[in-house]
């Protein structure tokens, strides 16, 4: 990666994961924007980051909401004229969505599909053209080993086992694509898209049901966010190997 101060977004930052990939980004002297919904959750974890030494500014973004996404773009744009890496965090998974694919409410699926698919390509979209100035853009959208089609169909695999949580786990498979294309499409740029499973981190999302921490689960988004020029791009991975589409 370049040796010049890099810029990164990092949706849903305000807690959790996406708050330790700004923490562990921010470490390695990269200046972060800590996209939020709630302005003031938003304000609280770029201060907590400055008083760890870390350059943080809050950035109020709710991910379904195009103007504000345009005006987060604007903003990145008109205060540093680059995006070096954006990873796509935020997401959410609702507890009316827990259920099997013939009691689930069309409403909830398009409220999911809405925050983790559409929000993740609308973030995209609109922050492209200030990755295409960055020397090294980097793109890290979080995914999950339940959007794995391959496992998911697999009656010997653990995922295969699961109840079919479709909502939630459909939408990790719609960003597994997303990450697909976008690759597919910059494969001769400098910019890198993969999508990144953290493993079952104890969030909010999970009613913190998880075995790993929110550092241990940022660890490999913040790898992936900072590859070399020769690592890979439209990969699947998850503990550092890769996972079946």
């Amino acid at each position: 990666m370049p040796d010049v101060q890099q810029i990164a977004l990092i949706t849903g930052a305000n807690k959790g994961i996406g708050f330790e990939i700004a923490r562990q980004l921010g470490a390695k002297d990269i200046i972060v924007l800590v996209g939020a919904r709630d302005q003031v959750r938003g304000d609280e974890a770029a201060q907590k980051l400055r008083s760890e030494g870390i350059e943080a500014r809050a950035l109020h973004l709710d991910v379904t909401d195009q103007a504000m996404i345009e005006a987060a773009a604007a903003f990145i744009e008109e205060t540093y004229g680059k995006l070096d890496i954006l990873v796509n965090n935020a997401g959410i998974s609702l507890p009316a969505g827990r259920v099997p694919p013939s009691e689930l409410d069309v409403e909830v699926l398009k409220q999911t599909y809405e925050t983790n698919v559409f929000g993740v390509f609308a973030v995209t979209r609109t922050m492209l053209p200030l990755l295409r100035r960055s020397e090294a853009g980097r793109i890290v959208n979080l995914s999950s080993s339940v959007g794995s089609l391959a496992l998911q169909s697999d009656p010997t695999s653990i995922y295969g086992q699961m109840p079919p949580l479709l909502a939630y786990s459909s939408s990790k498979t719609a960003i597994n694509a997303i990450t697909v294309f976008f690759a597919k499409e910059l494969r001769q740029t400098s910019i890198k898209v993969n999508a990144i499973s953290p493993g079952y981190v104890a969030t909010d999302l999970n009613d913190h049901s998880g075995f790993l921490t929110p550092q241990q689960g940022a660890a490999l988004p913040v790898t992936y966010a900072t590859l070399p020029a020769d690592g890979p791009t439209g990969g699947f991975f998850e503990s550092d190997s890769t996972i079946p589409w």
